[in-house]
């Protein structure tokens, strides 16, 4: 028997155009009526953009069909004459309304943990050079504002330029744009912020910067659901989020709490990485550290990919505190090709 539940979970996969939140949320859907396999929606848009509704009323159609027992779906869209549009309408009420692109940005990318010390920013610059190797055109942003740690592990230090157009040009290393907090202040100098100057200063590097053109844009996000992962979420429509954590489940509980805030979002999960999975000792001997499986099993309970398990190697640290990352470093060796497996996963789901 079909449902409201069911049937609005189903529209909550239709996002209106442009916006990564979700028709339902928007609360568009202003009736409901099922008869015999046949299910009819009517929608109400603050939009008189014909382009838009047209696009709504295909792809919940689409949705409610692949209902089991929809034999009929249905969908009316009305529209007021001259009406404002969904981000004028939705701005007084919900943040996330503003949302754009980054000019030249295929795809925003965020790879988040929720819990510090599990590696994101190691499988962030590897990720990213890997992505690079596979022929694709990348950025790296680090939104880790406190604690950047980016410019050591990709080996640059420069500061940006200033274009024609009064924007930064970003550094690039080994063949990824970079930007980073970390090349504007000097050396341990801390950067002592509250929330307001987090949100501009994410904002700046996302629309003061001249990315393009890119295939993907990486951010690097800090630990916790705190002022950067909000900003980062109401600035611009994010694509998914790549999860990182170790194996145990006091890496893993606290992961749960990241995810569950792209959920609230409407930020799709991409995926989960576990890094640090395990250790080879010398003799051949794996060596569990950590434990082992507490990413691929959370990934198996939340229904999303297992990117790939990343084993604890010494070319991994030594390559991010010489600023050359392993996947740059020995392209060949096994490390480099566990992430460059990552990427090609990464690359599958987003395609």
């Amino acid at each position: 028997m079909l449902t409201q539940e069911a049937i609005l979970a189903a529209l909550k996969t239709v996002k209106y155009p442009g916006f990564s939140r979700d028709i339902v949320s928007f609360g568009l859907v202003k009736d409901i009526a099922t008869d015999a396999g046949a299910v009819s929606v009517t929608m109400q848009l603050t939009s008189a953009n014909a382009q838009a509704a047209a696009e709504i009323k295909t792809a919940s159609e689409r949705a409610l069909q692949a209902l089991p027992g929809v034999q009929r779906a249905t969908v009316e869209v009305h529209q007021p004459a001259g009406a404002p549009g969904p981000a004028a309408a939705a701005a007084a009420q919900n943040p996330w309304a503003n949302q754009n692109r980054v000019p030249g940005v295929k795809r925003v990318v965020a790879v988040a943990s929720g819990k510090g010390g599990v590696g994101k920013s190691t499988v962030s610059v590897n990720l990213a050079c890997a992505l690079t190797r596979l022929g694709s055109r990348v950025g790296l942003l680090d939104c880790d504002i406190y604690g950047p740690s980016i410019p050591l592990m990709m080996g640059c230090h420069q500061r940006p330029t200033v274009s024609d157009q009064e924007k930064l040009v970003p550094p690039v290393n080994h063949g990824v744009k970079l930007m980073s907090i970390g090349f504007l202040v000097d050396g341990d100098q801390p950067v002592i912020w509250r929330g307001p100057m987090i949100t501009k200063t994410i904002q700046q590097f996302l629309f003061a910067v001249e990315w393009a053109d890119l295939d993907y844009l990486l951010v690097d996000l800090p630990p916790g659901t705190g002022d950067a992962q909000l900003s980062l979420c109401q600035t611009v429509p994010l694509d998914g989020g790549v999860i990182v954590t170790t194996p145990q489940e006091a890496s893993v509980g606290v992961v749960r709490k990241g995810m569950a805030m792209f959920e609230k979002v409407n930020v799709p999960i991409l995926g989960i990485v576990e890094n640090m999975s395990y250790f080879t000792a010398p003799d051949g001997t794996r060596v569990e550290i950590f434990g082992h499986g507490g990413g691929r099993s959370e990934a198996e309970r939340k229904g999303v990919a297992f990117l790939g398990e990343v084993p604890i190697f010494t070319e991994i640290r030594e390559g991010g505190d010489k600023g050359e990352p392993v996947v740059v470093g020995a392209p060949d060796s096994k490390p480099a090709q566990v992430f460059l497996a990552v990427a090609e996963n990464l690359k599958r789901v987003l395609a």
